[in-house]
């Protein structure tokens, strides 16, 4: 279907003062502060989970040593999507309208729709965070969930164990596990918060949690550990397509975790329909969102 001359009557006559509707900022980029970037040149991607050997055992005088086996833990599969859009305009009406370029204003509010989408995609892999089968990773769960499986046959947790809403003792004792994670064969791990990922529900507790420099709320004159320990170095950033107003996020420096592929950049193309006259724009861009490792990230729902 075209944009025809109906769609764009008051374009058409003289007297009009002003378009309005499509000059609003937006909000750019914020899937970058969440997930690492990386080209693909194939349909998929995937990344494999190592696990490694279990803690080494004492050896007795004159026995033989312990073997241990490694092995593929297991897969995570990245799916890249098509996301297109695309507009025309009938010939008629690129030649009446009297105020503006039809072609260019339509073009940007085109790429709004673009940017938006995948701010949208980026988001929903924190918002399905703690929901089942949503999100699932190549372990079978959840991202933040209290028991991913271990190849040594344990689990290990990257939520609370009850729900809890951001505070300083919600977001000390989510430091505190993070320090804890195990690999793959249980043994512990060096990680650590760098980031906090928040909804703006949470900016203004959050700026007061890591930037004050005494203790949040209380009457005492304590330090803010947080801060003059060093957590979280990278601060905290806000991203304004998650949906849930009091769940947070740490991430955490583990390698391959919050991944973003990009198979196909943006680009914009359009032609004219030879029959009609009609031209037609279009914006089309490939990419794929999601997590290899669940280590990448601590979460809480809220309470």
């Amino acid at each position: 279907m075209a944009i025809s001359r109906a769609q764009l009557a008051k374009e058409l006559e003289p007297g009009l003062n002003a378009l309005f509707g499509m000059e609003y900022g937006r909000y750019e980029g914020q899937h970058a502060e969440i997930f690492d970037t990386e080209g693909s040149d194939r349909a998929f991607e995937e990344e494999v989970m190592l696990s490694g050997f279990g803690a080494a055992p004492v050896k007795n005088e004159g026995a033989g040593i312990s073997f241990d086996d490694a092995n593929e833990a297991y897969t995570a599969r990245y799916t890249h999507e098509t996301v297109a859009m695309g507009f025309s305009i009938t010939e008629e009406a690129v030649e009446d309208n009297l105020y503006d370029r039809l072609a260019s204003r339509y073009t940007r509010a085109l790429a709004r729709s673009m940017a938006h989408t995948k701010q949208v995609k980026a988001a929903s892999v924190l918002n399905n965070a703690f929901t089942a089968g949503a999100t699932a990773g190549g372990d079978g769960v959840a991202l933040c969930d209290a028991s991913h499986p271990l190849t040594s046959g344990g689990t290990f947790n990257n939520e609370p164990s009850v729900a809890a809403d951001l505070n300083e003792t919600s977001l000390e004792d989510a430091l505190i596990s993070i320090a804890g994670f195990v690999d793959e064969r249980g043994l512990v791990i060096a990680l650590r918060g760098m980031k906090m990922i928040i909804p703006r529900q949470l900016q203004f507790i959050a700026e007061r949690l890591l930037v004050s420099n005494l203790r949040v709320g209380t009457a005492d004159n304590d330090v803010n550990a947080i801060k003059s320990m060093g957590m979280l170095p990278e601060g905290y950033v806000v991203n304004d397509y998650l949906t849930d107003t009091d769940a947070f996020f740490i991430k955490t420096d583990a390698p391959n975790g919050l991944k973003h592929f990009e198979r196909m950049p943006l680009s914009t193309n359009m032609d004219p329909d030879f029959d009609t006259g009609n031209m037609r724009f279009k914006a089309r861009e490939r990419y794929s969102f999601g997590f290899s490792d669940p280590r990448c990230v601590f979460g809480s729902p809220g309470a």
